[in-house]
């Protein structure tokens, strides 16, 4: 690891070489929380102290500019910036796209956001629909590049056509192993975009450097992107455990741990990890599972005792990243319950990201091939290794002109 990595951000301030063609221009930030400095200041506000960037607007993206919604489904309202005095756009309370309005109202968009590494995370849907719509309005858009925390590994089977939603952008696997700055340029590729598109690319990020695999652990400072991604190794286990908010499961909302770990007062863990390493115990590998309890102070099964797995991926000698598949641990674990449970009732019917009319799990997969894969008790491991091995394969050839970083 090189001693100082450069996000996209630090490099924009850095150099005013890089600045130049925005002179004259009204520029807008699309940001939130984790759009911060090395030394932890708000790009919003980096920003906005630099003489030659005059900011006509800022966005926010679901969960807030700054961070103000907690939980998914809760809108965001526009208001003034008090420190800045530009309006601040919410793309996660009236529109999901910026209108005509919010669009003449600058030159050039600058796109700062921190991402997971996953398809279902929604930042990634909100660069595809700014892009699109810059292209229909004639404007630009910089994407300032930070890491993806989960690393280069690829997993999952690909978002199928008709499955395209808010928590789908594309045909992308769950776990991509981009950067947003790479999958802004596949967008603008894929979808055929007319668009100025202009990635400020990191200097040093070396994503097979231990012991971060992806995210300069120890260098830089991790902040929330959204308020239940609170460390590494949620997002780590994210490409997975993501599946979980399809199901009556609990996600370990409302635990300090979401995300990490899973459960229900019904269930009983170390009969599901045993019935785990029994049906397929290589995709266990690269991490360890331990049965616990946790008890939610909101979201599923609040106040209730749960039995539950946490997913441990921190420890050097807990995690093994290439051999780590958090896809298909959370997959075994829905055929684990199925297997020792047939009726249990699994898969959760609610609205979810505003569709009503498709199960949230086949929303959150892309398709209904994993749950049928589940609900199938004659279908086996083999068979849905066989599905995303072939995505898998098919994706490494696609993505492979984009990436833009070594390793």
């Amino acid at each position: 690891m090189p001693q100082f990595i450069q996000f996209g951000l630090d490099r924009l301030l850095a150099e005013p070489a890089l600045r130049r063609p925005l002179a004259g221009r009204r520029i807008a930030l699309l940001a939130h929380p984790a759009s911060v400095t090395r030394d932890l200041k708000h790009s919003l506000d980096a920003l906005g102290a630099l003489p030659d960037i005059t900011l006509s607007a800022a966005f926010g993206p679901q969960h807030g500019l700054r961070g103000d919604k907690q939980d998914n489904m809760v809108e965001s309202a526009d208001y003034r910036d008090p420190l800045h005095g530009v309006p601040v756009f919410s793309l996660y309370g009236e529109v999901r796209r910026p209108n005509a309005a919010m669009m003449d109202s600058f030159d050039v968009l600058l796109v700062d956001l921190q991402d997971l590494g996953c398809r279902i995370y929604t930042f990634i849907t909100t660069l595809r629909y700014v892009l699109e719509e810059a292209a229909k309005h004639g404007k630009s858009v910089w994407v300032l590049d930070r890491p993806n925390p989960a690393g280069r590994p690829v997993e999952g089977t690909t978002l199928q056509p008709g499955w395209e939603s808010f928590v789908g952008a594309g045909a992308l696997p769950m776990r991509h192993g981009l950067t947003m700055g790479e999958l802004a340029n596949w967008f603008v590729a894929t979808l055929g975009l007319d668009v100025d598109c202009r990635v400020i690319p990191m200097q040093g990020w070396q994503p097979e450097a231990a012991p971060g695999y992806g995210w300069p652990l120890g260098e830089r400072s991790w902040i929330n992107p959204s308020p239940n991604a609170p460390n590494l190794s949620m997002a780590r286990c994210y490409a997975g455990t993501v599946m979980l908010e399809g199901t009556t499961l609990s996600e370990g909302r409302g635990t300090t741990r979401p995300l990490e770990i899973f459960g229900a007062p019904d269930l009983d863990a170390r009969a599901l990890i045993a019935e785990m390493r029994t049906l397929a115990p290589e995709w266990l590998r690269g991490c360890v599972l331990r049965d616990c309890w946790f008890e939610p102070t909101f979201h599923k099964h609040a106040g209730r005792l749960c039995n539950g797995v946490q997913i441990h991926v921190e420890a050097p000698e807990h995690y093994a990243h290439h051999a780590f598949r958090p896809w298909r641990l959370q997959a075994l674990a829905f055929k684990a319950i199925r297997r020792l449970q047939p009726d249990y009732a699994l898969w959760r019917d609610f609205g979810y990201e505003y569709e009503f009319d498709r199960l949230a799990i086949d929303l959150i997969n892309g398709s209904p091939v994993l749950r049928e894969w589940v609900d199938d008790p004659a279908a086996r491991p083999q068979d849905l290794d066989a599905l995303a091995c072939a995505d898998e394969a098919a994706w490494l050839e696609t993505r492979a002109p984009f990436m833009l970083y070594p390793g």
